[in-house]
């Protein structure tokens, strides 16, 4: 009994000794948190952003022209006479008024009235030095006899006399004192101005202009035919600060005539009623004639052929003249009237060479009666 109690003790202590020395059995645990965890996020903004992208654009302005149908100009006309008007079915009788056209004088009128100019002048309250303008009403005394209106005078010939060799541009005037009074109306262009024919030709009131556009003949010239310039009435305000003592001389405005790329010929004239006795005729203008341009910069003409001038009175006046391009040139002229009528008066201008710009600009002409020289 004693060593069946001894074998139990035995092995209930080999039982507790291997349940102790036995490996230990891995057991996984898991834990589940719920928590919040900061997270760095980078987010980009997207944007819409208006983008001003500035690109070069060339603009041509159309517009339209109106072709105009032009009479045939006589290829040796230098100064052309101004259009015909047609007489209209109204008359002037006596004690009426009556319009004064383009051309016409007070001698005409009066022979046409069949009374004397003086007594055209007391009607009008005029003197001899009082200058007749057209567009002027005039009022026809009693005794005169019935005047279609706008009849017109037969124009003066125009043909100038054709000088072989250029002279001086600035001659020198005969041994004579010009009176202070400018007998020319508008003479240094400061009025107002009127379009002719076209709407590229704005021309000074009281003046009228004439253009060739016939063959060019001169020699050494650039042959084909002359073109019309555009002309222009001008304010100082339109030019360059730089260029207002070079192209204009008195006042505040300059009469601007510009072609490129081709000849050109044109004249501007008016028509002064004068008394018998003598006269001077004075213009001043700058040749504006480029050959090329150089970063802006004009390179002018040095060919005095390149930009002529002359003086208009009636059909004869001065020859054309070689001139100096870019810089003021004058041309005068003396001349006498036997007696007392309407004499036409002007400038004519031409260029016989293809140039970057023939151009020229124009101001401040005078008409002055002369004394004996003291």
């Amino acid at each position: 009994m004693r060593n069946f109690s001894a074998v139990i003790l035995l092995l209930l202590a080999l039982f507790i000794f291997s349940a102790c020395t036995a490996a230990p059995e891995p057991v996984e645990v898991t834990r589940v948190i719920n928590e919040l965890v900061p997270v760095t996020v980078e987010v980009t903004r997207v944007v819409t952003q208006e983008t001003v992208r500035e690109v070069t654009v060339e603009v041509t302005r159309i517009m339209e022209a109106v072709a105009q149908v032009e009479p045939e100009v006589s290829p040796t006309a230098e100064a052309l006479p101004s259009p015909t008007i047609e007489p209209t079915a109204t008359t002037v009788g006596a004690g009426q008024t009556y319009t004064v056209q383009p051309g016409e004088s007070l001698a005409f009128i009066a022979e046409q009235t069949g009374i004397t100019v003086a007594a055209l002048q007391a009607a009008n309250n005029m003197t001899d030095g009082s200058v007749l303008l057209a567009g002027q009403e005039l009022l026809i005394p009693a005794d005169g006899v019935e005047l279609p209106v706008n009849q017109q005078p037969e124009p003066a010939p125009t043909e100038a006399p054709v000088v072989e060799q250029p002279t001086a541009v600035v001659e020198q005037p005969p041994a004579a004192v010009a009176q202070n009074s400018n007998l020319l109306p508008n003479p240094s262009f400061e009025g107002d101005w009127h379009f002719y024919l076209y709407n590229e030709l704005q021309i000074p009131d009281g003046w009228q202009l004439a253009t060739d556009e016939g063959a060019n003949n001169l020699d050494n010239g650039a042959g084909g035919l002359f073109n019309r310039p555009e002309v222009r009435v001008v304010p100082a305000k339109d030019l360059p600060p730089a260029e207002h003592s070079l192209f204009i001389f008195d006042g505040s405005k300059t009469v601007k005539a510009f072609k490129g790329g081709a000849p050109t010929s044109f004249s501007m004239f008016t028509d002064v009623a004068l008394q018998p006795g003598t006269y001077r005729m004075t213009i001043n203008f700058v040749p504006d004639t480029v050959a090329g341009y150089d970063a802006g910069q004009k390179n002018y003409a040095s060919d005095p052929l390149a930009a002529e001038a002359r003086i208009i009175v009636d059909g004869g006046g001065t020859g054309w003249q070689g001139t100096n391009s870019g810089q003021r040139n004058s041309l005068t002229y003396d001349f006498t009237v036997d007696e007392a009528r309407t004499v036409r008066v002007g400038g004519a201008f031409r260029n016989r060479y293809i140039m970057a710009n023939n151009g020229w600009f124009l101001d401040n002409w005078s008409l002055t009666p002369l004394t004996a020289a003291q």
